[in-house]
């Protein structure tokens, strides 16, 4: 993500530097490219795993490019200066397409229940563009007839102006990356919007759009929790129907992690995560996902999604993907790179890796997402969605729940307030 959680985020684990890098697209067979797709036959035949369904099926669709590269920013984004020319939108979605093309086999007869367009700053292309975009998947794909197509902004004027056409190109939800609606606080993460800009976006996107949401950072340098507060309340004023809050962490080979700034003390960073639980609960909103508060019928599907260990083909520079068939899970990674990916994608090898989920690392990598949730899950999901015996969680289970860390009561399990608190803590216990 989006903006996005921290799943979201392992939608994009490059670590790229803030270079301005010119495209050149070549379909020669010299390019250095990628591996292709496995063949499905491969893919179905017999293994560890026996899965008597297959979960729901999202997409998501990676646009590296941003303005410039935020300090904290981990994911595999690049910046893009207008000295470079025009940015390559139609080389750019000729390759998505032929990537989702080769992609089809894996996905035969599945429908697709959430699309997310993520970057990079995927409104930095052009409304015509981001129509042709959503009119290539509509023609490849089965969508359901509620799909969610979720689109991330950014709150800057020039991006603001296109959000109408935006709504009639075939978005249905926006996600604008505000972080904060202060200039100090914005200057200090080295965000290029100002305050002013952020307010005028996010009552834009609740004009001209049914739902939507926005990512708001806390614990930011020399932020206090008044001034956390005050960001909080400005957007529940707005009528923002839905928050993603996430607390500021230093990411390695980022800026930050170069050049550190001085954070917030953790007690302080507490007692602003207890301001936002105590303020959004009093307008409405459900903390449903640990960094998620949305107002009744608001919550994002596609990240859900996630969260309940579903499926997702990831196309785009960098995108990821996780796939289960009959008797395996697997996970994909584009080439990351736009330089390379392009070629790569046209001549249909863009990944650079496929690879089986090891069967041991299933309860992990399932309790990693859904212990997000705060409504927790049923036993009866991780074997459907694992191919798994919950006997794996047995023993792990009884240790969170003498910890006071999780609750079970039958076959639901939940974290408790306690747990919630200490995340990591508790997924740890499932490693």
């Amino acid at each position: 993500a989006d903006g996005r959680a921290v799943v979201c985020a392992s939608l994009n684990t490059a670590h790229m530097t803030a270079t301005t890098i010119p495209i050149q697209v070549s379909n020669g067979a010299s390019e250095a490219l990628g591996q292709a797709n496995p063949d499905i036959g491969q893919l179905m035949r017999p293994g560890l795993l026996q899965l008597t369904a297959l979960p729901p099926l999202a997409l998501y669709v990676h646009i590296p490019w941003c303005i410039r590269k935020c300090p904290y920013c981990d994911f595999n984004s690049h910046a893009w200066s207008d000295t470079a020319g025009p940015l390559p939108e139609q080389p750019y979605l000729d390759a998505l397409c032929a990537d989702l093309e080769a992609a089809l086999p894996l996905i035969w007869g599945r429908a697709v229940h959430s699309i997310f367009i993520g970057g990079g700053t995927p409104s930095l292309f052009s409304p015509q563009a981001i129509e042709r975009l959503v009119g290539d998947l509509r023609a490849r794909l089965r969508l359901t007839p509620d799909c969610e197509i979720t689109m991330e902004a950014n709150p800057g004027t020039f991006e603001r102006e296109r959000f109408k056409a935006f709504r009639t190109a075939g978005i249905t939800r926006l996600s604008i990356g505000v972080q904060s609606f202060s200039d100090s606080a914005l200057s200090a993460i080295g965000r290029v919007h100002d305050g002013a800009q952020a307010e005028a976006a996010v009552a834009e996107a609740v004009r001209a759009f049914d739902t939507c949401n926005i990512d708001i950072m806390y614990a930011l340098p020399g932020q206090s929790v008044a001034a956390c507060t005050s960001d909080v309340d400005k957007a529940l004023a707005m009528g923002v129907p839905h928050i993603s809050l996430y607390h500021l962490t230093v990411e390695p080979n980022t800026h930050f992690a170069k050049y550190p700034p001085v954070l917030p003390e953790e007690d302080d960073a507490y007692a602003m995560l207890d301001r936002i639980t105590e303020r959004t609960s009093a307008a409405g909103f459900e903390r449903y996902e640990v960094s998620a508060y949305a107002r009744k019928d608001h919550a994002c599907w596609h990240n859900t999604n996630y969260w309940e260990f579903g499926d997702y083909l990831g196309i785009g520079a960098g995108a990821h993907s996780k796939l289960s068939f009959a008797h395996r899970i697997i996970r994909q990674v584009r080439l990351r790179d736009p330089r390379r990916y392009m070629p790569a994608a046209l001549a249909g090898h863009a990944l650079s890796s496929s690879d089986d989920i090891p069967h041991a690392s299933l309860g992990f990598e399932f309790m990693l997402n859904a212990l997000r949730l705060r409504g927790g899950f049923d036993l009866g999901r991780f074997t459907e969605r694992t191919g798994v015996s919950v006997s794996q969680l047995d023993e792990p289970m009884r240790r969170a729940v003498a910890k006071g860390l999780l609750v079970r009561n039958g076959n639901h399990v939940a974290p408790t307030p306690l747990g919630f608190d200490f995340l990591s803590n508790l997924q740890e216990m499932f490693l």
